[in-house]
């Protein structure tokens, strides 16, 4: 019998509330959604009030915020024992403008090499429209590299 990813068991006991999620999900309310082998989704009420930008949209920063934190989870169930993460780069494009709408991001690894990653994610609306498109390319962590950078440092765990 397989024994379950610990990254996977560590996202379930955030999703059950037992652990808290990273002080910023909180503040921005990204609450997670489901998790799987190399996936995770993310959702949050966008509201201008709380979100918005000069112009009375949702910031681009917290459109970011939600999408790399969707491709961070995916990619960290990836991991192996002893092993960590960096994000060495994101990409975004925004396609659609969002004032006050229930959004999900939805990321998925692309490739998982020995070194590198590369992770995709799509940020819809309620309405399954496609809010905004990202990448992220992550490096593998091992080692001395890894120390201080596994889940739960932070001390969530």
């Amino acid at each position: 019998m397989s024994e379950k990813n610990p990254a996977l068991t560590f996202f379930d006991r955030i999703a059950s509330g037992e652990i808290k999620p990273p002080a910023l999900a909180i503040t921005l309310g990204i609450k997670p959604g489901v998790f799987g082998p190399g996936t995770a989704t993310f959702t949050m009420d966008a509201d201008p009030e709380a979100h918005g930008n000069v112009m009375g949209t949702l910031h681009g920063g917290v459109a970011a915020t939600l999408a790399d934190t969707a491709m961070g989870f995916a990619f960290a169930t990836t991991l192996h024992e002893g092993e960590s993460f960096a994000t060495l780069e994101i990409k975004i494009n925004f396609l659609r403008p969002v004032w006050k709408s229930a959004l999900i991001a939805s990321a998925h690894v692309v490739h998982r090499g020995k070194t590198t990653g590369l992770v995709d994610c799509r940020v819809t609306d309620e309405r399954d429209r496609l809010i905004a498109h990202a990448t992220s390319t992550c490096l593998v962590l091992r080692d001395a590299q890894a120390e201080g950078r596994r889940l739960g440092d932070s001390g969530e765990g």
